[in-house]
């Protein structure tokens, strides 16, 4: 059984942050909805002066076609200047690589960042893209058709459990 003590991975996952961004003018962009919760949670640890981006990648998904549209989409908002900045991307679970494509193609919608730097709470491995995280919280292995899911209760508190996908 794996252990996902999801406010102890954060903690290690805040700390590679802040070690990773020490000393840049970073901008924080959040993937919906466990990204944003994780880039709240950094911009007031690192005390960043600007405001949090939030991408809803339903869109630029590459399987809209077959998955349809997800009634609880919300239209991104990016707050500031993308181009010439220097982004982090925040995503809870990095799986496929899939959903993280679809956040940088939306995010070039915006503009040209000069940089982007991949953080993720859980890398769970099954990459059918080459895509990787700068900065990871844990590294866990866990069977396809199992997923981890990041919650977050009304205080703030984070907490990660595995389901078992339905067919």
């Amino acid at each position: 059984m794996i252990s996902l003590d999801a406010e102890a991975i954060y903690r290690s996952f805040a700390q590679r942050v802040r070690e990773e961004v020490a000393g840049r003018d970073v901008k924080l962009v959040g993937v919906h909805t466990g990204g944003v919760w994780l880039a709240e949670r950094l911009k007031d640890e690192l005390k960043s002066p600007h405001p949090v981006g939030v991408l809803d990648i339903s869109f630029y998904r590459d399987d809209f076609d077959r998955s349809g549209l997800n009634p609880s989409v919300k239209p991104s908002r990016i707050p500031f200047d993308v181009d010439g900045a220097d982004i982090l991307l925040i995503d809870d679970v990095l799986y496929t690589g899939r959903t993280v494509r679809a956040a940088m193609n939306e995010l070039f919608d915006y503009g040209r960042p000069a940089r982007i730097d991949l953080a993720v709470l859980i890398d769970r491995g099954g990459r059918e893209l080459p895509i990787a995280a700068s900065i990871v919280g844990r590294t866990i292995e866990v069977p396809a058709d199992v997923s981890v899911v990041l919650a977050r209760d009304e205080s703030g508190k984070l907490g990660l459990t595995l389901e078992q996908k339905r067919a």
